[in-house]
């Protein structure tokens, strides 16, 4: 078998290769690459998952990065156990054939308690105390103490939120060549996220992610040439681009006006009870999952969203088989916005009812993806005095409410999720394989490169 190095560096499109990621732009030119028509929705549960499964979300069951769990009534984002992905995975296809085939999983998603030889993923520690503290979990277990000896502390806080860097991305990329060179897998799936940031903050404006461009670049030529030197071939490959946008659509506060969402006080601020409301909306980037509990109206939700601006279009039972989404966790109806618009989880009417985690980085309490996470209350006058004083108490071991992110979603100017017009929007695939051809592929066939690639 070939060792392979799988690179996928989010959000990388043909639009956003050129002056300012000289390197990539060289070697891209140098191999075979094609545009991948992405899965809907695309976004990085369900990309990642059908490239590793070769199955489409109608398989896999990852319809989106989050979803309502029907059984316990509960919209929850970014589980992380693999035992969520209903389909075999690349390298247990591999494993069977050869029984010293080996994988290292590096931040890819779904990355806990799979059948992957190696492991390292995101997972903060919560203490009783309230606190959020940054760490990750492995496979096996000792390696995330031996990674975090090495390189430090994995670097949660800026792998997302209002402080994001180019430093998470490169402790995983450091962490990927310590896995290497420890135990030298025969596959290398590589996770690369520092693109999602700034692009969904501003959108493609080059004035303001060119810095962004260059600092993936570097890392890019740093993975590259170092997996290359040891023998591995690399396809380098992304699971969507980024498009600008701006206009919000709060599908929920249009079912609320129409008396479909159930939302309870608690302590004078509003949270969503989902499994009380009659139609609610599961918001992810550009497509929303529609849960319309009270079945007697889902003509007439069917078409009230067909008529809401920035809606482009209302998938019903034989539109989610035509785009491979019919799965039991999608929505009733799933929702796809235009090109100049994304949906947001917002519920409330009035923000000073808004839940508390609504103006804090909360990826797996809000009941829908909130980019606004990235962005810093511009209304806070002076922000390094706010933040430092809810670090010290923090430190000081006090209960503390890291409030900083606004409720003002015109301020995301970049998104994903729908199937963009232009092939400069979408994620491509490049390397030497024969099965890399100018042109198109599906987001299934990923799975059989991979699995040609280390058969060689």
């Amino acid at each position: 078998m070939k060792k392979t190095l799988v690179l996928d560096i989010v959000a990388l499109s043909p639009r956003v290769i050129g002056e300012h990621t000289p390197f990539l732009k060289n070697w891209i030119a140098s191999k075979k690459q094609a545009v991948i028509e992405p899965v809907l929705p695309a976004v990085t549960c369900s990309a990642q998952s059908v490239y590793l499964t070769g199955k489409w979300p109608t398989e896999n069951g990852i319809v989106g990065n989050g979803w309502y769990f029907q059984d316990e009534c509960e919209i929850k984002f970014w589980r992380q156990s693999n035992k969520l992905v209903q389909a075999e995975k690349v390298w247990e296809v591999l494993r069977k054939e050869n029984p010293e085939f080996t994988v290292a999983n590096m931040f890819w998603w779904y990355n806990m308690y799979s059948s992957a030889d190696y492991a390292v993923t995101p997972r903060p520690l919560y203490p009783a105390d309230g606190r959020k503290l940054p760490d990750c979990h492995s496979q096996p277990m000792e390696l995330r103490d031996r990674l975090q000896a090495e390189l430090g502390q994995f670097p949660l806080f800026t792998f997302w939120g209002p402080n994001t860097t180019i430093e998470s991305s490169k402790w995983i990329a450091e962490a990927a060549k310590k896995v290497e060179e420890w135990y030298n897998p025969t596959l290398n799936l590589i996770y690369i996220p520092h693109l999602d940031y700034n692009l969904q903050k501003y959108g493609i404006d080059f004035s303001k992610i060119s810095k962004d461009l260059r600092e993936v670049d570097d890392l890019a030529k740093d993975l590259i040439t170092f997996f290359e030197n040891r023998g591995a071939e690399v396809l380098l490959l992304s699971e969507y681009g980024i498009t600008s946008v701006s206009k919000p659509i709060h599908l929920n506060r249009i079912f609320r006006k129409k008396g479909w969402i159930q939302v309870k006080n608690e302590l004078g601020r509003e949270t969503l009870d989902a499994g009380t409301s009659a139609v609610f909306a599961v918001a992810d980037h550009q497509v929303a999952h529609v849960h319309v509990n009270d079945h007697s109206k889902l003509a007439e939700v069917k078409a009230l969203l067909e008529k809401t601006p920035g809606v482009e279009k209302v998938l019903d039972a034989q539109g989610k088989k035509d785009f491979h989404i019919d799965h039991a966790r999608s929505g009733d109806l799933v929702v796809i916005a235009d090109a100049d618009s994304w949906f947001t989880y917002y519920f409330w009417l009035d923000d000073a009812k808004a839940p508390d985690y609504a103006r804090c980085v909360d990826i797996h309490r809000k009941p829908g993806y909130d980019p606004v996470e990235l962005v810093l209350d511009p209304a806070i006058k002076i922000p390094i005095l706010k933040i430092g004083s809810k670090v010290l108490k923090k430190k000081l071991g006090f209960r503390y409410l890291m409030d900083v992110i606004p409720l003002d979603a015109t301020l995301v100017k970049g998104a994903h999720g729908r199937i963009p017009e232009s092939d400069l929007d979408k994620p491509l695939v490049v390397g030497d394989s024969r099965l890399i051809t100018l042109g198109k592929i599906q987001p299934t066939e990923i799975f059989e490169l991979i699995i040609k690639s280390v058969r060689g």
